[in-house]
């Protein structure tokens, strides 16, 4: 079992399996009130009414030494929560959105934080905890009043659940309730580094089409979130072998399954050893991932940015090219290799997961010179400057010049540093010209 390590300056207070039942131990809803610290919060205790509980990813993450230092906080309360919310914002200067009025489900956004409030579900705390999706999610801290000990809830097990490093999903039927919790539990797995509980899985492969009646964008934001995840890479092959993308397109079969063992090398580990910094790797892996995982159609059909496309779309391109010809970049044809650099100037970093360990490290290095004439290609001079010393005009020819001292440039044949003078790259460029005429009269 993979565990999640705490954030720094955290410990776990949930028990490591074994050491005790968590259910005995009285310590445990104190010390997660310090955890969750509501001195902290935007909002006074003494706003919030009687009985109002914590739910949801703040407990949990607490539990696990894992809590953001300004978490998303989950609010239950007995009576009108969207009431409650706009008295809060008027009175703290936030703003609100309303999430369900049915339900009774708000979103208060102050000072920063964000502050979902929703009104009990049924009995409490049975009704409600119980209709969640998973037990990890399903563990509420009540605030008592009157500075009151607080109360820890927990009528699925999750605290167990927890120690044991196990994603169970409480009931299909509240999968079903919304099923993009089957998209949900594999991201969560990958992000608290658990293992998901066999029924569940089965459950979430069973139901794999049923993701297709979720909106597209919702979709999307999951998997983004799982390629961030530490696991990400291991979450998303999940993702694959339960077909979860199928009724989006992603068809599983043999070569998906060669996606999914190239997915699951897709690591942080693997990221510092061919050289990224913690820095790269963070915005490297996770797209790395995501261009492995999806296809364009599939990236249009769940309506991804079309920044998003591009780099996706781009980097794949290049690595299924590079993994065809067997090739590593500095193999390829010059106006090829130009072509790459141009291309994913802003995305080497996740090429460099894609290709040879040993091309790697030297790529970063050079890729992290900004003047570095291949990996930042640029023309010596810009067009203006030969329109106006060579009585060019605007057009193809002077588009497919700068094409051609760029590339000359690139692999050395031409030196253009600071301060220097324009000669060099004049004559190279009246050179080309005259080329240009003879071919044309010869």
């Amino acid at each position: 079992m993979h565990m999640m390590p705490p954030r720094p300056g955290q410990a776990p207070i949930v028990p490591r399996a074994g050491e005790c039942l968590p259910a005995a131990d009285e310590t445990l809803a104190p010390r997660l009130l310090k955890a969750l610290d509501p001195g902290r919060w935007p909002i006074p205790a003494g706003d919030l009414p009687p009985g109002t509980a914590v739910v949801g990813g703040a407990v949990r993450d607490a539990l696990l030494g894992r809590l953001a230092p300004r978490p998303d906080l989950d609010l239950v309360v007995a009576d009108d929560a969207l009431a409650l919310a706009r008295s809060l914002a008027r009175r703290r200067g936030g703003s609100v959105v309303v999430l369900d009025p049915e339900r009774s489900i708000a979103r208060l956004v102050l000072q920063g934080w964000t502050i979902d409030l929703a009104r009990r579900m049924g009995t409490w705390p049975d009704g409600d905890l119980l209709r969640r999706d998973f037990s990890a999610n399903a563990i509420a801290l009540e605030l008592a009043a009157d500075s009151g000990p607080p109360i820890l809830r927990d009528p699925a097990g999750g605290l167990a659940d927890l120690a044991a490093g196990r994603l169970r999903a409480l009931a299909e039927g509240n999968l079903l309730e919304d099923p993009l919790r089957l998209l949900r539990g594999v991201r969560l797995a990958a992000e608290l580094g658990f293992q998901i509980e066999p029924r569940s899985w089965g459950w979430i492969r069973q139901h794999h089409r049923r993701l297709g009646s979720v909106a597209a964008e919702r979709v999307l934001a999951e998997l983004e979130r799982l390629a961030v995840a530490p696991a990400g890479g291991q979450g998303l092959a999940l993702v694959l072998e339960a077909k979860l993308l199928e009724v989006w397109g992603l068809e599983e079969g043999p070569a998906q399954r060669q996606l999914g063992a190239s997915l699951a090398e897709l690591t942080l580990e693997n990221a510092t050893t061919r050289g990224l910094t913690a820095a790269e790797a963070a915005t490297a892996v996770p797209l790395a991932r995501l261009a492995v995982l999806l296809e364009p159609a599939v990236l249009e059909r769940l309506r991804a940015s079309r920044r998003l496309q591009q780099s996706c779309n781009r980097l794949r391109h290049w690595w299924l090219r590079l993994a065809a010809e067997g090739a590593d970049p500095d193999r390829l044809a010059e106006p090829e290799r130009l072509r790459l650099q141009r291309q994913l100037e802003g995305e080497l970093p996740a090429l460099t997961l894609l290709t040879a360990q040993s091309w790697a490290r030297d790529a970063l290095e050079r890729w992290r010179d900004p003047e570095d004439p291949l990996f930042h290609p640029r023309p010596p001079l810009d067009g203006a400057t030969l329109q106006r010393t060579l009585g060019l005009s605007p057009g193809r020819q002077l588009g497919a010049l700068l094409d051609h001292l760029c590339r000359e440039r690139a692999f050395g044949r031409l030196s253009r540093h600071p301060g220097a003078d324009d000669s060099e790259t004049l004559t190279a460029a009246a050179h080309w010209l005259a080329d240009g005429a003879d071919a044309r009269h010869g």
